[in-house]
């Protein structure tokens, strides 16, 4: 412990001279099983009990016994202060790399627009404790119950995702919208600054009874606010909201914050000049981490390359990559700096599944590479995750009509029909959502007895 403390005072300091902005950081030293605990429950030192996270553990221990998945080296929490987790069997180089890969980090968490606007990292460990407490509360009391409490998490976690997208924008309450919108059709020429700007240009009346007034992407607060719901399953509804809140900016930048924390813990154990047997098991190491995947994308090395090739090109400019670091997330990463040439270094080809065969349909040539940068770029964050919104709610029937922003890539129906049973729990009345299914407008219908339909509009 007291050589790892050595390292870890070199370490901070040369982070700070090369500019590194970081919270007070803490380490804790966890075994095997321990690593696993943290892994499977997100982490927190503290969090709310749930059958899919002992799942995930006894998933993770089967896996790690028979040498089919590794631990992560370390994990890291965004609060203030940062704690991260070591593990106790790693050698003493990788937990020197490791500590250097943890300051990445936490300067990516202090510094990062969406963190900064999203999360307060100072409450991180706080607001776990207090959810994880609420919860236990009311499995606790008697007129709830273990089994309504987690009938009801179950159905908060499948739709946990269909949140807000836009980390730090103002939320506008939907009577302050209808307030603007009554002055625009009463003819006041003052703009309207609580209004969608489609609705600013709005030359056809509105109907300032329908609820919502415009299409509303995020579904847990619509139900929150408008479901038929007790006290106590609007604020577990709430707590999901409010974890996986925190945990977007996370996904948004998953290749940024690797690749950042990745070119830091080579950077300064560069400058460590350590001696011949750490550093040769260092370059090993480090290999590891970035090397490239097969058939798929290992963020720790795009993240890297990337941001290596920023360096080189603005070398007169080092304050370049920390704007780069402080403003974008991984879309508008990869779209903006994901070049020609290092789609060619990198080897980014594109494929696609057709009958369980497996077809290159883009390589990184002169047109392709663009192609691939904006696939990769457009299924990267939440990208990923289905986007629907709440398009109205007709109240005389408690019918709750939905819509798939259709972007080319069709929803998964197996999913699609539990995730909407799932959505019935929650909201106790019929659902409708329109998406696209071979080129073709679909409505898909989940009634109150969870009977699903599929039928043309």
């Amino acid at each position: 412990m007291r050589e790892l403390e050595e390292w870890d005072d070199r370490i901070e300091r040369v982070a700070r001279e090369e500019g590194l902005d970081f919270y007070d950081q803490e380490f804790e030293i966890v075994s095997c099983d321990d690593m696993m605990g943290y892994e499977t429950y997100t982490g927190m030192p503290s969090h709310y009990p749930h059958w899919s996270y002992g799942k995930a553990y006894e998933r993770l221990k089967t896996l790690n016994r028979y040498n089919m998945s590794g631990l992560p080296y370390e994990m890291v929490i965004n609060s203030d202060p940062c704690i991260a987790y070591l593990m106790k069997d790693n050698t003493l180089l990788l937990q020197i790399l490791t500590i250097a890969h943890v300051y990445g980090h936490n300067d990516f968490f202090k510094n990062n627009r969406l963190f900064k606007t999203g999360t307060r990292a100072e409450y991180t460990v706080e607001m776990f404790k207090n959810h994880a407490d609420r919860i236990r509360e009311y499995i606790a009391d008697p007129g709830i119950g273990y089994q309504k409490v987690e009938k009801f998490l179950n159905s908060a976690h499948a739709l946990k995702y269909q949140t807000v997208r836009v980390i730090g924008e103002r939320r506008v309450s939907e009577e302050d919208k209808k307030r603007a919108m009554l002055k625009k059709m009463q003819g006041s020429a003052e703009e309207y600054p609580l209004l969608n700007p489609k609705l600013q240009s709005c030359e056809i009346p509105v109907d300032i009874k329908k609820i919502p007034l415009e299409p509303e992407e995020d579904v847990l607060l619509f139900v929150s606010i408008y479901g038929r719901l007790s006290e106590w399953e609007r604020d577990i509804l709430d707590v999901v909201r409010e974890e996986t809140l925190y945990f977007i900016p996370q996904i948004e930048t998953k290749i940024m914050n690797e690749g950042w924390a990745s070119l830091w813990h080579y950077t300064i154990l560069n400058r460590l000049k350590l001696p011949q047997a750490l550093h040769m098991e260092f370059l090993k190491r480090h290999n590891q981490v970035i090397c490239p995947y097969k058939g798929q994308v290992n963020p720790y090395y795009v993240g890297f390359k990337i941001f290596e090739s920023l360096m080189k090109m603005y070398p007169d400019n080092p304050k370049k990559i920390f704007e780069v670091r402080e403003v974008e997330r991984d879309e508008s990463f990869l779209r903006r700096y994901l070049t020609y040439d290092l789609c060619r270094e990198m080897n980014l080809f594109e494929y696609i599944n057709c009958d369980n065969a497996y077809f290159i349909s883009q390589i990184s040539d002169d047109e392709g590479w663009k192609k691939i940068r904006d696939t990769l770029a457009a299924s990267s964050g939440m990208g990923g995750i289905p986007s629907i919104r709440v398009v109205e709610w007709v109240q005389k029937d408690n019918t709750l009509v939905l819509e798939h922003q259709y972007e080319g890539r069709e929803l998964e129906l197996n999913y699609a029909y539990e995730t909407l049973k799932h959505l019935n729990d929650l909201w106790e009345g019929r659902i409708m959502m329109t998406t696209f299914i071979d080129n073709k407008r679909k409505a898909i219908i989940c009634d109150e007895q969870k009977r699903i339909s599929l039928m043309n509009t």
